[in-house]
């Protein structure tokens, strides 16, 4: 097992199987894979899965899955991630790992590595980029065998929900490092939200990835997967409280925040800090 980690865990071998295949064709049918419903085929998928992961699924709600997609999506056993209860703590929305942080400058936002991806070829609607021309931002990126949905961070409502469609490069640092603006290239969804009494202005975004690339929008009723095209947006209500659940990726992917700067960064958070979803993540003003 642990061979096999290295081999895949050689930057240019994980970069050439990740990416250097056709992503969409191996995605569509890792996505119908995961949809049939064989606990055996399962059971088998989930022992060739933790070959080349440290998948833990002890916090899981239920242990038996009937389908591989079943998996992706558990929910966990309740009292697994308490919320942090002060009153000013905005909390990260999902498990996951802190990538590019920092404020957007000059219209671009950093990626790594040296690479940066620009501002209006990220969110694309104009009344988006006067908003959040001066923002900070946070990457958190969720890996394959983490814990999938993601949650409200703070109570407040989604007013808008814009759906882009893309490709599905993988999105870990060793494709970070290599593919210039791939988030900007990533199927991926904006959520507009305010946030408390003071109506906030929060976005959150999840982008997809390779394989199952799918991602569930509660607010939606919907689920949006790669083989759908072109871009649209959706004006809603949908009125949530801190940690509400809001959606989920049927794989890991990556969520990007963007705030305003009078948000404070929690103390020790920066790049690799792992999280876990109800961790303090920033101060609301």
């Amino acid at each position: 097992m642990r061979a096999l980690r290295a081999v895949f865990g050689s930057e240019d071998i994980n970069f050439l199987l990740t990416n250097r295949i056709p992503r969409l064709a191996v995605t569509h049918w890792v996505g119908w894979l995961s949809r049939i419903k064989s606990p055996l085929l399962t059971r088998v998928c989930i022992w060739v899965w933790r070959l080349f992961t440290d998948l833990d699924l002890s916090e899981a709600k239920e242990q038996r899955f009937e389908s591989l997609r079943d998996c992706f999506i558990r929910e966990l056993k309740p009292g697994a991630r308490p919320l942090d209860a002060d009153v000013n703590a905005f909390v990260s929305p999902c498990d996951g790992i802190v990538g590019a942080m920092g404020r957007v400058e000059q219209g671009r936002l950093f990626q790594a590595k040296g690479l940066s991806y620009r501002l209006d070829d990220f969110l694309i609607h104009d009344r988006l980029l006067s908003q959040w021309a001066d923002a900070q931002y946070l990457t958190i990126r969720l890996t394959s065998a983490m814990y999938h949905r993601f949650h409200a961070p703070y109570e407040g409502r989604l007013t808008q929900v814009h759906y882009i469609s893309g490709d599905t490069w993988n999105v870990n640092p060793v494709a970070l490092s290599r593919v210039e603006s791939l988030f900007c290239k990533n199927e991926r969804a904006i959520l507009e939200a305010e946030l408390g009494l003071q109506r906030l202005p929060c976005l959150m975004i999840p982008i997809a990835a390779i394989l199952v690339a799918s991602m569930r929008i509660h607010a939606l009723d919907r689920t949006f997967t790669s083989r759908l095209p072109g871009r649209f947006s959706v004006p809603v209500d949908y009125r949530f409280g801190k940690g509400q659940e809001l959606g989920w990726f049927e794989h890991g992917s990556t969520i990007i925040l963007m705030l305003p700067t009078e948000c404070a960064l929690a103390e020790g958070i920066q790049t690799g800090s792992e999280l876990k979803m109800g961790q303090w993540l920033f101060r609301m003003p």
